[in-house]
């Protein structure tokens, strides 16, 4: 019996322990797993996060890249431009990078897209702007020589017309009582009409160095009137006389000193020599032409082509593009060199040899362009040209200043430019005079041609 409860006690006691290590085996997985799981949740939110920001640094990154991408697209659009003189149609590899990764995008990236495709309509509306301006921004700069180096030849033909106007009052007598004019009052009248055709070829021989040559044809028409004919003030007395041919040729070479930058302007040092190969004013002769032998109306038997000096030139150019307008300007002067003539003397019945001394020339200019599209531009500028007096002296003898040879010529011009064709662009130019020695009105006509 003892022995029974004590092996009943023993299995008792061995059932209740396994039962206990059941309990506690079940207990120890479950609260492993909790304490797990909570580990495992932190961890993933600190991933998240991690991600997070990681994607916003990319966001911003990616933003910058595509502004940076857009610069120097349009730096390459210019560069390309300016090489072939017209803006090129194949696609830049910039553009290309930037429109896949647009393409490519996914759906869920929220501001990321959004600034894709802000950049992408900037970058876009950049070429637009760039592709429209190019041709014509680079027509305007042709005109102000600085663009000559982006073209190896440029052969140009200009067609310039000048008309004159100018009448004076003439009074040949005495005053008698400070208040009464006793003799002949008479107003002489001149027009002068002048069609130069200039053919002028530009070699680029580096991207800064270019050599110009200008071979000018000139014909004159000029046509005088005097009051008084015959005793008669309402009488008038007329003569013209003419002149044409060669004109004076000119050879320039243009430099660039500076490229545009943000601060400051594409500048272009000019430096040119005039050869005399026209006809010279000097030694023409005057005949009288009057209609009563007690009158004094003498015309020249031929009008000059030339100047008949040797010059030489030295200027400058500056251009600043400000879009959308471009600022134009330029400086220079003109040294004449002495020469002695065979005769200076317009009397037919005398020869009197001589020399020549023209005075020295101040020239500057500046002006606006504006770029409508890809073809045309639009210019308005002013220009003066100032000098001294001449001087002529017989072999021998003294220097004496012409009197009334001194001038100054300013003009107001407008200017259009429309490009006909990828090679071929026509310019007008209307000048108008705004002081006595001006032309009345200047108009010319250019049609470079691009090689």
């Amino acid at each position: 019996m003892h022995k029974t409860l004590l092996a009943t006690a023993v299995a008792c006691s061995w059932i209740s322990g396994v039962a206990s290590f059941a309990a506690f085996a079940q207990q120890t997985p479950s609260a492993t797993t909790g304490s797990s799981g909570q580990v495992t949740n932190a961890q993933n939110q600190a991933d998240v996060q991690e991600l997070v920001r990681q994607l916003q640094m990319l966001k911003v990154s990616y933003a910058q890249e595509v502004r940076r991408l857009r610069v120097l697209d349009a730096e390459v659009q210019a560069l390309q431009s300016r090489i072939a003189g017209k803006t090129g149609t194949a696609p830049i590899p910039a553009e290309s990078v930037a429109s896949a990764e647009g393409a490519n995008a996914e759906p869920n990236s929220g501001n990321s897209s959004v600034e894709n495709s802000q950049a992408a309509s900037t970058t876009q509306s950049s070429q637009a702007s760039t592709s429209t301006q190019s041709r014509s921004v680079q027509d305007v700069l042709e005109q102000q020589q600085n663009a000559y180096f982006s073209r190896k030849f440029t052969l140009e033909d200009d067609l310039t017309y000048n008309h004159y106007d100018r009448a004076e009052l003439t009074l040949n007598g005495f005053l008698a009582l400070n208040s009464i004019f006793l003799g002949n009052i008479a107003i002489d009248r001149v027009t002068s009409d002048s069609l130069t055709n200039d053919l002028i070829g530009r070699y680029a021989i580096t991207s800064r160095l270019s050599l110009n040559l200008d071979v000018p044809f000139v014909g004159r028409s000029t046509d005088y009137q005097q009051g008084g004919a015959g005793g008669s003030a309402a009488a008038l007395d007329e003569a013209s006389s003419t002149g044409k041919g060669l004109g004076d040729v000119n050879l320039s070479v243009n430099y660039k000193i500076l490229t545009e930058t943000a601060n400051r302007p594409d500048t272009v040092l000019t430096l040119g020599v005039t050869a005399p190969t026209g006809q010279a004013p000097y030694g023409i002769k005057w005949v009288d032409v009057a209609s009563s032998q007690y009158e004094e109306f003498a015309v020249p038997t031929k009008q000059p082509t030339g100047n008949g000096v040797w010059q030489a030139t030295v200027g400058s150019s500056f251009v600043k593009t400000m879009d959308p307008a471009i600022v134009f300007g330029n400086i220079g002067y003109i040294h004449s060199f002495t020469r002695s003539f065979s005769d200076i003397d317009t009397d037919p019945t005398i020869t009197t040899p001589g020399s020549v001394k023209l005075s020295d020339i101040y020239y500057y200019g500046a002006g606006i362009a504006f770029a409508f599209n890809d073809r045309a531009s639009l210019s308005l500028s002013f220009s003066d040209r100032i000098n001294g007096k001449d001087s002529l002296r017989e072999t021998g003898g003294p220097w004496t200043k012409i009197i009334g040879s001194q001038a100054n010529a300013a003009q107001l011009n407008l200017g259009f430019t429309y490009a006909l064709s990828p090679h071929t662009t026509i310019v007008t130019i209307l000048g108008m005079g705004m002081t006595p020695d001006a032309p009345d009105f200047t108009l010319t006509f250019k049609v470079p041609y691009m090689f």
